[in-house]
């Protein structure tokens, strides 16, 4: 199984929504340049507050060229969103490839290690907590959620032979969901994040996990089986 399936292929939905795809080297760092400037003034003022004027001001460009690319603030959020879920979903690919697993735990805490890396380093990444509730982002990041569950799945049934199926990508879909949530409360407004919460975090996975896949829950399946 190769980790690098949890990347996906392509780069979204969101990410289409650039006005001009830039094909040239210059064209291509604008346009980084422009989610970096969106990312800080995302830790700045937040994502409900940012707009293309912002942006513009802090990348140092003319609006013109921010509407080159975006054609409103929501779709500069949109990219800068899919941006931050292409990387989380590195980090994840990185920290496996990293850690010495020796359990399907040591495997899933990646995740938990990939996203408090993330918030603690990469500017704006709390925009993985943006949901356009007037547009399409909502049915599209469920749909991405459920591909990194699948994916996650594929890992954990190929290197740790846990019972694959609809209820593993289930289960991982709520653990991660989970943290999702514990994280974004531990990084609300401390930077470093609340280790209380991060603890509790990787507890909360754990207990739900275990009772369906610990040794002694898989034993009595293959009793019943």
């Amino acid at each position: 199984m190769s980790l690098g399936s949890l990347l996906g292929e392509g780069t979204g939905a969101a990410l289409q929504q650039v006005r001009t795809e830039p094909i040239q080297q210059r064209s291509a760092a604008r346009l980084s340049g422009l989610l970096d400037a969106a990312a800080a003034v995302v830790d700045e003022v937040g994502f409900d507050r940012i707009t293309t004027a912002m942006v513009a001001e802090r990348a140092g460009a003319s609006i013109g060229t921010v509407y080159r690319y975006y054609p409103d603030r929501v779709a500069v959020l949109h990219a800068l969103h899919e941006r931050a879920v292409a990387r989380f979903r590195q980090r994840v690919v990185d920290e496996l490839g990293a850690s010495t697993l020796t359990s399907w735990w040591d495997a899933v805490d990646c995740v938990v290690t990939a996203f408090v890396g993330l918030y603690r380093t990469e500017a704006g990444f709390r925009i993985v907590n943006f949901d356009d509730r007037d547009g399409a982002p909502a049915a599209e990041a469920v749909a991405d959620a459920d591909f990194f569950a699948r994916r996650l799945a594929d890992v954990l049934v190929n290197e740790f032979n846990l019972p694959g199926g609809d209820d593993l990508i289930f289960r991982l879909g709520v653990a991660v969901e989970m943290a999702d949530a514990l994280l974004a409360r531990a990084f609300y407004s401390n930077p470093l994040g609340d280790e209380r919460f991060i603890t509790e975090c990787r507890l909360v996975m754990r207990d739900y996990l275990d009772r369906f896949y610990s040794p002694q829950a898989l034993d009595l399946l293959a009793t019943l089986s």
